[in-house]
């Protein structure tokens, strides 16, 4: 992807609308080698970003999903203890050193992604890594600056071919500031209605288009309310392909009554949908 306009045509190739902005932010991160960091608000597109990167550059799509309490043994590597026993009981183990070889190593996302010896590096995500604890963060910075990781038994394995890293956030906390100074930013911002609609017919080619455009027009007047949970892309396209699926052509205010589930995820959001469609049903 030599330019911007490039990623974007690779990128709409493969079904995702990436606008100016975020084109420039992938095209750099590219060029540069560095990790891009998105944040968003949810249901916006930043793990489909990463998945239609992976797509458009034709090279193995690793992801890593951050929770709360998620260890370096989970995302970096850790020792396959079982058969490091096996090998003791068995009487292959001459001394500690014999069990910690490569042999023994189990390898999690982020060391396979350094690791990868395929012809392209992989697209790495590490994925809402504001689920993650603060402690967490702080084994992501020498592989984020230097696509390395360190096995104490066994040294430091460099990436030959350094990963594609994109990370995502939500901002449910603070990241820290040594995170994001290893990377490159872009905040992605929930779309226009006529830009929704064209994400959602890509989407949802079954749905008509007076149906696409009602309803990413009453998404747009939904989000205005002051929901728990604002419906994203995601639910937009879910709540689209449920009435495409029912046969709903035009969309009326019974059908934004009995699909409600798909848009409002609470109780008190399915309150106030409900009264936004009473005093103006979508037509």
């Amino acid at each position: 992807m030599n330019t911007p306009d490039e990623v974007i045509a690779r990128l709409d190739a493969v079904d995702y609308l990436v606008d100016d902005g975020l084109a420039m932010a992938i095209f750099l991160a590219l060029r540069l080698g560095k990790p891009l960091l998105l944040e968003g608000e949810p249901g916006v597109g930043k793990t489909a970003a990463a998945k239609a990167l992976a797509d458009a550059l034709d090279t193995p799509f690793i992801r890593l999903q951050c929770y709360e309490g998620l260890t370096a043994g989970e995302a970096l590597y850790e020792w396959n203890y079982q058969r490091q026993l096996l090998h003791i009981r068995l009487g292959h183990a001459s001394d500690d050193s014999s069990l910690f070889t490569d042999d023994f190593l189990l390898e999690r996302p982020i060391l396979r992604a350094v690791r990868h010896d395929g012809p392209t590096p992989p697209v790495l995500l590490i994925d809402e890594i504001d689920r993650a604890d603060d402690e967490f963060e702080a084994l992501l910075f020498e592989f984020l600056g230097e696509a390395s990781v360190t096995v104490p038994e066994l040294g430091t394995f460099a990436a030959t071919r350094p990963p594609v890293v994109v990370l995502t956030s939500n901002r449910s906390r603070d990241l820290h500031d040594a995170l994001r100074r290893r990377c490159l930013y872009h905040w992605i911002e929930f779309p226009a209605p006529d830009r929704a609609a064209s994400i959602v017919r890509r989407a949802v080619p079954a749905a008509t288009a007076p149906l696409i455009r009602d309803a990413t027009e009453f998404i747009g007047r939904v989000r205005g309310l002051e929901l728990d949970k604002a419906p994203g892309l995601a639910e937009t396209i879910d709540w689209v392909s449920a009435l495409a699926a029912l046969g709903v052509a035009d969309l009326a205010a019974g059908d934004v009554l009995r699909t409600i589930g798909t848009i409002a995820k609470t109780p008190d959001d399915r309150i106030l949908v409900a009264e936004a469609v009473t005093r103006e049903s979508p037509q």
